[in-house]
């Protein structure tokens, strides 16, 4: 019992925590409420990129260390479900950037006259583009490989992973309000569009972190996953019609032929946005184990997962 670990969630962040801890030599238990391709980790569009997540000072080492781990799983996209894909993030200049933009190959200033749409600012990368429905039954693989296993479960209350394990971890995500009784969370809707992709190959972004109305294409295998919204504090999971053919006719209004493909789907996320940033700290349970709560990645669970788990799975192993 004292290396079992129980990790709650089974999205991106509770899987990379989880397959991070396995390969550690704990032996871990992955408790989700919903199938690893139920989770809202499921529904994003998954470009790398540190998009509407705090705090600032930490967000960029933690993007840096999950970038050259997608890197390195890039060389297998099939299993991975991880590619490296052009395109350009407008309305975006170098300047406005942290000091972790320096450590990104490739990432250049455009001339306006280079990026699309009505648009006179920039950048052009290279990036990791993930297929999530692949690569989160590639990480529960992973998970199983180094002795890990998942489990469908609800779970009311941490009390009940801590009867079972001597280190619990939440990975909730919004669920953190209820059961972390954590205030400071908030749901930021995302709405997405899947269409039949008509020959794009770049991905592109208008993704302003204060606007409501991000315009961005990512095109994913078998489909072009088309985006978005990103309401504050609305927590409505059904695709509303009228958005959607919003969002069709931005991303049309940058790459026409997007006006005519034909739709495949629509896809609702939360985001689980939180005030002050990423929580990853430990407090006590009873009998002397150790809760570890990371949680509260915003828009950009996928971009600092790895660097993140590291810290998370330190937190954890500190109880040892």
């Amino acid at each position: 019992m004292s290396a079992e670990v129980i990790v709650v969630g089974g999205g991106i962040i509770g899987l990379t925590t989880a397959v991070t801890l396995a390969e550690r030599g704990r032996r871990v238990r992955v408790w989700s409420r919903d199938a690893v391709t139920g989770t809202t980790s499921a529904v994003a569009g998954a470009l790398w990129w540190p998009y509407r997540i705090e705090p600032e000072a930490e967000v960029g080492g933690w993007s840096l260390e999950s970038l050259r781990v997608y890197e390195r799983l890039a060389a297998d996209p099939v299993a991975t479900g991880v590619r490296m894909v052009p395109g350009v993030h407008a309305d975006t200049v170098l300047d406005g950037l942290g000091s972790w933009a320096g450590e990104v190959a490739g990432l250049r200033q455009l001339a306006a006259a280079e990026v699309p749409g009505p648009y006179v600012a920039g950048l052009a990368a290279r990036l990791p583009l993930i297929d999530m429905p692949v690569h989160l039954q590639w990480l529960r693989a992973r998970l199983e490989a180094a002795g890990g296993v998942v489990e469908r479960r609800t779970v009311t209350g941490f009390a009940e992973a801590a009867a079972e394990a001597r280190v619990v971890v939440d990975c909730t995500g919004l669920g953190a309000r209820e059961l972390a009784s954590d205030e400071r969370l908030r749901p930021v809707r995302g709405q997405l569009v899947l269409v039949e992709n008509p020959g794009i190959t770049e991905w592109f972004t208008a993704a302003d972190a204060a606007s409501s109305q991000p315009t961005y294409f990512f095109p994913q295998p078998g489909r072009l996953v088309l985006g978005g919204t990103a309401q504050e504090g609305d927590e409505r999971l059904d695709a509303d019609p009228a958005t959607a053919e919003e969002i069709v006719a931005r991303c049309a209004r940058i790459r026409p032929e997007i006006a005519d493909a034909r739709v495949l789907g629509h896809r609702v996320g939360l985001r689980p946005a939180r005030t002050g940033g990423v929580r990853v700290e430990a407090e006590p349970l009873p009998g002397g184990g150790r809760l570890v709560h990371h949680y509260g990645h915003g828009g950009a669970g996928v971009t600092v997962a790895w660097g993140c788990a590291r810290k998370a799975a330190d937190l954890a192993c500190a109880a040892d």
